[in-house]
């Protein structure tokens, strides 16, 4: 048996990182200025352990482009570099000078100051260049500056620098193929999205790029509501104002801090795709935070920013591990928390902001069982006695009429009879207009002890029956008037798919109505959800109620021996438009039924002047 180490060649390396190793060239300066940043923190944290003298006045970044000679020129006031240490940072590949100051320098709360993980972000510059230059001078007493020049391959040079001050600037020599990073446009884009809310001055050709602070770093109570407001429409400027925020400061077990906002929904909003800025030490990372953030907490908008964040080589995406999952599980139990209080604290604000809050809260209940336990005490419905009300409250207020039935309606603005129905008899009525409400109704039924909710067109209920006036007299036949009408209805609509039934309603009102089955229409329902179609023997058979005490229904039967055929049209016409006060009716049939409209009301015109 033999043991050897592996050799890794610098001449394969270097391909590699230039091609591969970023997926977006843009990020090279985003890397290169980072790194400027770890160079003034680690001179700042020097100067606060008394081994180094600066001021925070001196703490700077300039950036300036130069399109006649083709260079990108990137200048800090930090650390700086001896020419050992740059023989050991930058001529090794993979060695992070970060993180061996931290390992040196580390003091509690220090090391998230420290942006470099990897040691690979200064070899993005190849990503655009032909040719990169660094002219470093560092803070220790009597150093000489250095000067490093290198053109991607694996050769270098190391001389004398020509700095006078301390820290270091590196030059890019942009490569024919990528001038336009020598764009001023381009690159303030660049640094705006990137590097805005880094900690120390920005500027590019003279002018400073990042003069709003992240106020996410402040503590949640040096922060007033408009700080907040201003802060989203720096963020986000061409939304609404947010409805209300939670601002996250965590420093167990994990480190993190951001700001959550509830945005105004309208209906263009994307539900499916994060748009919460995730950023690692101020620096912008994504604008999708979809691991950390759970799939119902997607319209959320905001910022996130942690060290603890595990990011993968190119800090460009997350790596998902038990870290990320417990960030996710806590910003939901924060979320929670929120909406909670809120509705405790102020029941009348969280029904204000209801259309804006219902989506996250339903999506949560479905997707997360520890999301609904503690968010089911304010989920809320509004009901015919246009109030709020939990599902708890409603069962107890009608456990007497109701008896365990939670009687809804899906539109509130659109009512139909079985809404006049219900309300005559005393029956509160919750409305549940939402496209989730059917799922939602189902996952409750298994969780909510008793709760059985009903559809008042889905099924025919004793609470609006009247049996004391059912038609139970026998003709000559052995049948009772309730099967005659039943017969006579039968006999002019489609046997096939419905099915027929006359019962002694308590309103005289109503002469007939459908009763679309329950599990039937939600099965439907979940079907038309995922974009599909009930199969034809799923759907069951519709029920058509005829009411035997509705005038209309005894005389269409009586004109059945006058004008059979005007009779029949009639009980087409009703049935027809049963289903379309329901929302039923099949819109190929809707010129049929106009057509038939028009033909039946000059029937009975013509039959009402003959009579006159």
């Amino acid at each position: 048996m033999s043991k050897g180490k592996l050799k890794i060649h610098s001449e394969n390396i270097l391909p590699i990182i230039k091609k591969w190793l970023y997926t977006d060239r843009d990020i090279f300066l985003r890397e290169l200025i980072s790194n400027a940043c770890d160079a003034i923190s680690k001179v700042k944290i020097l100067r606060d352990q008394g081994q180094a003298e600066c001021k925070d006045e001196e703490f700077k970044i300039e950036i300036h482009l130069d399109k006649e000679n083709r260079t990108l020129t990137i200048s800090d006031t930090g650390i700086g570099m001896t020419s050992d240490e740059v023989k050991k940072y930058i001529a090794q590949l993979a060695f992070s000078g970060a993180e061996d100051f931290v390992k040196k320098y580390q003091n509690e709360g220090e090391s998230d100051q420290i942006i470099g993980h990897f040691g690979l972000g200064f070899y993005s510059a190849f990503m655009v260049s032909d040719k990169v230059t660094i002219d470093t001078l560092s803070y220790a007493k009597d150093a000489a500056p250095a000067f490093w020049e290198c053109d991607g391959s694996p050769s270098y040079t190391l001389d004398e620098g020509k700095r006078t001050e301390r820290g270091t600037t590196i030059t890019l020599h942009i490569s024919e193929e990528n001038k336009e990073f020598l764009e001023e446009d381009k690159v303030r884009a660049i640094l705006t999205k990137h590097c805005r809310f880094l900690p120390y001055p920005i500027s590019l050709n003279g002018k400073q790029i990042n003069e709003s602070e992240p106020l996410w770093i402040k503590p949640p109570s040096e922060c007033s509501d408009q700080d907040y407001i201003d802060f989203y429409k720096v963020l986000y400027p061409f939304e609404p104002e947010p409805i209300f925020w939670i601002h996250l400061n965590i420093d167990y077990p994990f480190n993190l801090k951001g700001i959550l906002y509830f945005p105004k929904l309208n209906r263009h909003m994307e539900t499916k795709t994060s748009t919460i800025h995730l950023y690692c030490n101020r620096v912008f990372v994504s604008d999708n935070c979809k691991d950390i953030i759970p799939d119902y907490l997607n319209v959320l908008r905001g910022v996130i920013d942690s060290p603890d964040i595990p990011l993968n080589v190119s800090r460009s995406n997350l790596q998902m591990d038990g870290t990320v999952r417990k960030l996710s599980s806590h910003i939901s139990k924060k979320v929670s928390d929120k909406l909670t209080s809120l509705y405790t604290s102020d029941k009348e604000a969280f029904v204000k902001i209801w259309p804006d809050i219902e989506l996250i809260i339903k999506l949560g209940i479905l997707q997360d069982e520890k999301f609904f336990d503690r968010i089911k005490s304010c989920l809320i419905w509004k009901t015919s006695n246009d109030e709020w009300s939990t599902i708890e409250e409603y069962l107890e207020r009608n456990k007497e009429k109701a008896e365990g039935k939670i009687f809804y309606h899906p539109d509130e603005k659109h009512t139909s009879h079985f809404f006049d129905m219900y309300k005559e008899q005393g029956i509160e009525i919750l409305f549940a207009p939402s496209h989730l409400d059917t799922p939602l109704i189902s996952h409750l039924e298994g969780k909510v002890e008793n709760a059985k909710f009903q559809r008042l067109d889905g099924a025919l209920s004793d609470e609006i029956l009247d049996k004391d006036r059912e038609k139970t007299v026998l003709d000559s036949d052995g049948k009772t008037e309730a099967v005659q009408l039943a017969d006579f209805i039968r006999s002019h609509v489609d046997s096939e798919r419905v099915e027929v039934e006359a019962k002694s309603l308590a309103s005289d009102s109503v002469p007939a109505f459908i009763v679309i089955d329950e599990k039937a229409r939600r099965m439907r329902e979940y079907m038309s959800l995922s974009g599909q179609e009930l199969p034809p023997g799923l759907a069951g058979k519709q029920k058509f109620v005829i009411n035997t005490n509705s005038s209309l229904i005894q005389s269409m039967k009586a004109l059945s021996k006058k004008d059979p055929t005007l009779a029949g049209e009639m009980v087409s016409q009703l049935y027809e438009l049963s289903l379309l006060s329901q929302r039923e009716l099949d819109p190929t049939l809707f010129a049929t039924f106009l057509k038939r409209s028009n033909e039946v009301l000059e029937k009975l015109s013509a039959m009402a002047v003959k009579s006159t």
